[in-house]
């Protein structure tokens, strides 16, 4: 039986090797090093135009949805702020359209931090922008602080880590709207949506931490065993 296609998400960026500055395809190897590890082949999408996504779609086994900058708050009708990053609009361009077009087919995905906004907003769904105005306190965005999440013990997401995690995962914006067909799954003890679901879909999972990071890897596991089915 052959191993799974998994496609990872990447940025498109300058990059050095050598005496070389080029720009070049970019992805953290620890995503590629999890489905290898639970047994699928990583495949690095570069984000470049939309017209053969769908075309990607079909060729691939699953899909995640990777980290990264902030998504471009303009698409989710917010407005930018003096902290807002500079948007990065070919990778939110064609990350929306890859994601509507799994969605639609039925695609296992599993979409890590950047990539649970991208799935939300492709969904419809908004982002609030800047969690610490929101919530009045910065421990979300708080470089190496764990924290406790409590998931729903009958979610997908559940089944395949338990009913808590001990998770690091800084991060500025955070789901407000769920987008259409999604479900909060995952909540931070100040309610902040931490995990959503897709409901009805062979396995669509969004993390609002980095599981690809842990030595835990059943997430990764969950999504390559769904591409079997």
């Amino acid at each position: 039986m052959s191993r799974p296609l998994i496609g990872i998400t990447a940025y498109l960026e300058a990059a050095r090797w050598g005496t070389w500055v080029r720009e070049a395809v970019l992805s953290p190897p620890a995503y590629a090093r999890a489905v290898e590890k639970a047994g699928g082949v990583p495949v690095l999408l570069p984000p470049l135009g939309i017209a053969g996504v769908d075309d990607c779609v079909r060729g691939l086994s699953g899909l995640i949805l990777a980290g990264g900058a902030e998504l471009d708050p303009t698409l989710y009708g917010a407005a930018r702020d003096d902290r807002s990053e500079e948007p990065q609009p070919h990778r939110d361009r064609f990350e929306l359209a890859l994601a509507r077009a799994a969605v639609a087919a039925d695609l296992p995905l599993l979409a890590v931090a950047r990539g649970m906004h991208v799935l939300n907003v492709a969904q419809g769904g908004s982002l609030i922008p800047d969690l610490p105005a929101v919530v009045d306190h910065d421990r979300h965005e708080e470089s190496g602080r764990a924290h406790t999440i409590q998931i729903s013990v009958s979610s997908k997401l559940g089944k395949a880590v338990g009913d808590h995690a001990e998770v690091t995962a800084p991060h500025r914006q955070a789901v407000k709207r769920l987008g259409t067909g999604l479900l909060a799954v995952a909540w931070a003890d100040d309610q902040i949506v931490e995990g959503v679901e897709l409901q009805g879909h062979r396995f669509g999972v969004g993390v609002q931490w980095h599981p690809e990071r842990e030595s835990d890897n059943r997430l990764v596991e969950a999504l390559v065993e769904a591409c079997a089915h």
